[in-house]
């Protein structure tokens, strides 16, 4: 029997404790094969040879200029390497990865027949173990289970206020048919992948899409304050740039979570302004939002990093309509990492 899957995108405020989310808006690429590891550490910003079975890595994929294909969690399954992605950065990234394979004995493929869903909530801890005998965590966040893989998706982020819905988060990966008899057991609302997005937001987790592929290094979206950087492992594609970054400050942009009231449908190249005096100029364009029915808006967008809290922003919807936008506290620290 088919899921229902809600319509409605609520507020902050408004979400439910517990619910699942319908993430069917990530996909992912495999590595297999005598030469996965060795390949991909040529190939990505991560430490490959520091993972696990049941480990979880943040990386970026970028081309020899350090601008970035991709942003992934990379983990075990089934004896393949997967870097979990946005659908609108794989086709890009996989074409890059694939370009080079062919010097390597590794097969490297869009997965097929799978499906994510995330549980999250207060209780998702709970209602876990009612379903698994062995579930996630911090020190864990892979398990195998069958075919079943569940990942702990944690919040890095104790040292900064975040909103109070910054929730609890699990991913549960399966083949399609499968995910839907698990899925069907919790007896909980499930959300389109809109959700996952506004966690995503919040918890300062870059999402990239397809009109940014290539415009962007690293450090610009903020991937060394999520820990998707490796300053020690050595040569690979596009490192160079991404060391100058860290070593020469050559940085002046950084990713921010922005937030206001919109009523306007919101795009993901929509304008945001910086007031200087009495004039407004552009400051950048927004990368990734969530817009609840009421209006309530959270947004990524690349700025200048000298932005502050006594900065005054704006989305620039047209000529005659405009949004006032706030500055989240970081859910991070920016600074560099030794």
């Amino acid at each position: 029997m088919a899921l229902t899957i809600e319509n409605k995108l609520p507020a902050v405020n408004e979400l439910a404790d517990n619910y699942l989310i319908q993430v069917n808006n990530l996909s992912a690429i495999n590595l297999s094969g005598e030469d996965q590891v060795s390949y991909l550490q040529g190939q990505v910003t991560c430490d490959v040879t520091q993972l696990t079975e049941n480990s979880l890595l943040n990386g970026a994929h970028c081309d020899a200029k350090g601008k970035m294909f991709a942003i992934f969690r990379l983990f075990k399954r089934n004896d393949a390497l997967w870097l979990l992605q946005p659908q609108a950065t794989l086709a890009t990234s996989l074409a890059a990865l694939q370009k080079f394979g062919v010097f390597a004995k590794v097969t490297i493929q869009q997965a097929e027949n799978f499906a994510a869903y995330a549980l999250v909530g207060t209780q998702a801890e709970q209602r876990l173990k009612q379903q698994f005998k062995q579930i996630p965590d911090s020190m864990t966040p892979v398990v195998q289970l069958g075919n079943t893989t569940l990942i702990y998706i944690a919040n890095d982020n104790s040292q900064q206020k975040q909103p109070e819905k910054t929730q609890q988060r699990y991913l549960l990966i399966d083949t399609v048919e499968n995910i839907e008899k698990i899925t069907a057991n919790f007896i909980l609302p499930i959300f389109k992948s809109d959700l996952w997005d506004l966690q995503e937001i919040l918890t300062g987790f870059p999402l990239m899409n397809e009109n940014i592929i290539g415009e962007y290094v690293p450090q610009m979206l903020n991937v060394q304050a999520i820990n998707g950087i490796s300053f020690t492992k050595g040569c690979y594609l596009g490192q160079e740039t991404v060391a100058r970054m860290q070593y020469l400050g050559r940085n002046k942009r950084a990713l921010f979570i922005l937030s206001g009231e919109l009523k306007a449908p919101l795009t993901d190249n929509t304008i945001i302004e910086l007031q200087l005096g009495e004039n407004w100029r552009r400051a950048g364009k927004v990368l990734s939002y969530y817009q609840a029915d009421n209006g309530q808006t959270y947004l990524q967008a690349v700025l200048a990093s000298d932005i502050n809290d006594e900065s005054t922003l704006r989305l620039k919807v047209n000529d005659k309509q405009h949004a006032q936008l706030s500055i989240n506290a970081q859910p991070y620290s920016l600074q560099p990492k030794d």
